[in-house]
């Protein structure tokens, strides 16, 4: 009874990450070394991500409460689960950064502000670069014609002055 209650109050939990998360990302990590598991879990980290590694009877259980029973097809063997709760692309970005020189790590599937990513899209997520580049481009390119503005207004100044 005790076990049951246990497995009952993980899926509870489970089931509130996948509500909250802006992401959640699916990866097999079949023949990786402890220590590469802590380099891992250590760059989820700085990049603000949660990395659990939780049975795939109670993930679908917990995925199927949020509304996701469609991930069923990618609980196939082991299978850790990166949750992001602010930027959606950061487990994304961090495990396909990883699976470069890691080729056991293997990015199934993902969860994506509600919407089921295969393989594909979750590595093209994965390409997007983290949010304070894209505002700081952003910022960059308001920046170039209002410089281009400032420098017209400043040189219809020195003109109309020169005139005077």
């Amino acid at each position: 009874m005790r076990n049951l209650q246990i497995k009952e109050q993980k899926v509870k939990e489970l089931t509130e990450k996948f509500q909250k998360a802006q992401a959640a990302i699916l990866t097999s990590y079949i023949g990786i070394t402890v220590e590469e598991d802590t380099e891992l879990r250590k760059k989820m980290r700085e990049a603000g991500v949660e990395y659990k590694v939780v049975k795939n009877t109670l993930t679908l259980r917990a995925a199927k409460e949020a509304g996701y029973s469609e991930i069923e097809k990618y609980l196939v063997g082991p299978v850790a689960i990166a949750f992001s709760y602010d930027d959606p692309t950061a487990p994304a970005r961090v495990l396909a950064n990883f699976a470069e020189n890691h080729k056991v790590i293997e990015l199934k599937a993902g969860i994506v502000q509600g919407q089921i990513f295969d393989t594909q899209q979750v590595k093209e997520l994965a390409k997007i670069p983290p949010r304070e580049v894209l505002i700081a481009k952003i910022l960059g390119s308001f920046k170039a014609p209002l410089s281009n503005l400032v420098y017209v207004l400043n040189a219809i100044k020195e003109k109309k002055e020169a005139n005077a």
